[in-house]
């Protein structure tokens, strides 16, 4: 009597793994590249907007301050006065500088009624036009005598330096009393940080959009 052979166990076929499987795919090094950077653009559009939300007055002030004086010199006499002509551009025949300077100081004390204590700020001597400017402080007032005579030739209100003072915040020193230029610092200091922050991120939005679509072509 022969009893039947018994076969071995037949190995079990593999197991494969199915793309719907538990296992999880790897994200494709395009994605997370591409993923960093639209993060990064979301990034520098917030400082962008933030620093230009917060500084909006500063930047204001600066551009307008500035667009007047580009144009300080073309106002007709509204910013800044041209400077007139004096009798003769001979040096030799000029007045001292300090018989101008008294000339010009008592014509501001009795023909322009100043009141309260006041001293002259700036010479500018123009040999050329034969004439000499005299700025006065405190105030924005000015006058031009003629080199030789002595003679006062104009009368002036420098707003350019008021519109100056503005431009770069030497204006609140001026007001506070402070002699050393603390606010001037601080405010230049502050509009050319966050110029060229505005600038960065500005340009990385510009460029960064243009960079993720020339990457996604390839």
């Amino acid at each position: 009597m022969s009893f039947p052979q018994s076969r071995p166990n037949a190995p079990k076929p593999a197991e494969t793994s199915s793309s719907q499987g538990s296992s999880t795919a790897l994200p494709k090094p395009e994605t997370t590249r591409r993923k960093k950077q639209a993060n990064t653009l979301r990034i520098f559009r917030k400082i962008h907007r933030y620093t230009g939300a917060c500084l909006f007055a500063v930047f204001f002030f600066i551009a307008v301050s500035g667009l007047l004086l580009g144009w300080k010199k073309h106002s007709g006499d509204a910013i800044l006065a041209k400077t007139r002509t004096g009798s003769t551009t001979d040096l030799a025949r000029w007045k001292s500088l300090s018989e101008l300077r008294d000339n010009a100081v008592a014509y501001y004390r009795d023909s322009l009624q100043t009141q309260g204590a006041f001293e002259v700020d700036r010479m500018d001597v123009r040999p050329d036009k034969g004439v000499v400017k005299f700025t006065f402080t405190p105030g924005f007032r000015g006058l031009q005598l003629d080199g030789a005579t002595g003679e006062v030739l104009y009368v002036e209100t420098r707003r350019s330096d008021f519109i100056e003072k503005l431009h770069d915040g030497s204006l609140v020193d001026l007001w506070l009393g402070l002699d050393n230029g603390a606010f001037k610092l601080f405010y230049t200091s502050l509009a050319g940080v966050a110029l060229l922050v505005f600038t960065i991120t500005g340009f990385w939005l510009w460029y960064g959009p243009k960079r993720m679509r020339r990457a996604a072509r390839k």
